[in-house]
């Protein structure tokens, strides 16, 4: 039952929180230039707490630099007319700026937050209305690998909840501002658009039926392509040790600074393999980062964070 402003009077506790995502296993545009991902859910966690005080006027937050969640906090107690007063503390072991849904997962863990705070039962479809309003988003909202329109923030599709899957990957450098990244023109030709869009139904086609190889071909496609928007400086070399030691291909943040090997997690040689693109990774940069897939029903306490 939802709570009304009246009924509040002593401080309440909410919390939430959100995964990541590696880069998109793909992206582009399908005719119509209609902007789509596809997501990759990873071991990687934003976490919100709300503390509801009826005796403040005002949304404190912190760190004080996440004003887009502030922003959300007001929208959503505004739109269930709630009292506007309180504290929203945020966690997160997502890099920022590396094109992994940093910004998304905290905003996804926020509103959960609020939700749980008030009991709201908050819905995906009103949470996107939401979301709009404040930037393009990832569908890490969906609990799982999901197609979706990030500039107008609605689903396409939700596949699966998750796959055996392992990133091993490298951070190019730099930071990319996803919402001056996603005002720059980009305009594919119709050839490219039709090409994104069997890319789309193969990927659907592969995800149904846990096709490993073929989601890794797909996402190496999809980067090869991506190379004209924001071309990552080692995708030959990624490519070559991918061939060398059996990867199922390439992943990229393509509006980040992230690019990776795909890896079968059940694979018998996976630690082998492991270690010797880790090794060769080594070559091009100093750190090498490994992102497993996440996994249904995965909980990851806040006090363990």
């Amino acid at each position: 039952m939802l709570i009304t402003k009246t009924q509040i009077k002593t401080v309440r506790i909410g919390v939430g929180k959100s995964f990541g995502t590696f880069g998109e296993l793909l992206q582009g545009a399908l005719p119509g230039q209609v902007d789509f991902l596809v997501t990759f859910p990873i071991k990687c966690y934003s976490f919100a707490k709300f503390v509801s005080d009826p005796e403040l006027n005002v949304i404190t937050v912190f760190p004080a630099s996440k004003r887009k969640s502030q922003r959300l906090v007001k929208m959503i107690l505004d739109y269930y007319h709630l009292p506007l007063g309180g504290r929203l503390e945020l966690e997160s072991n997502i890099p920022v700026g590396k094109g992994l849904a940093s910004s998304s997962a905290d905003l996804v863990a926020t509103a959960r937050a609020i939700s749980n705070c008030f009991n709201l039962n908050l819905s995906n479809n009103l949470l996107q209305q939401f979301l709009m309003k404040l930037e393009p988003t990832d569908g890490v909202m969906y609990q799982g690998i999901c197609s979706f329109k990030h500039k107008k923030v609605e689903l396409i599709e939700f596949y699966r909840s998750s796959l055996p899957l392992t990133v091993v990957g490298i951070d190019e450098g730099g930071i990319v501002d996803t919402i001056q990244f996603n005002k720059l023109p980009k305009k594919y030709n119709i050839h490219k658009q039709l090409e994104y869009e069997q890319l789309l139904s193969n990927m659907k086609i592969a995800l149904k039926h846990r096709d490993l190889k073929t989601i890794g071909r797909i996402a190496t496609r999809s980067t090869v392509l991506n190379q004209e928007i924001r071309p990552k400086k080692y995708l030959n070399e990624c490519l070559e040790i991918s061939n060398k030691f059996g990867g199922l291909g390439i992943i990229t943040s393509h509006s980040g600074t992230c690019i990776g090997i795909l890896l079968d997690s059940t694979d018998k040689l996976f630690n082998n393999k492991v270690n010797k693109i880790s090794k060769s990774l080594q070559n091009l940069t100093d750190e090498v980062m490994i992102y497993h897939s996440w996994q249904e029903k995965e909980e990851v306490p806040w006090h363990d964070f």
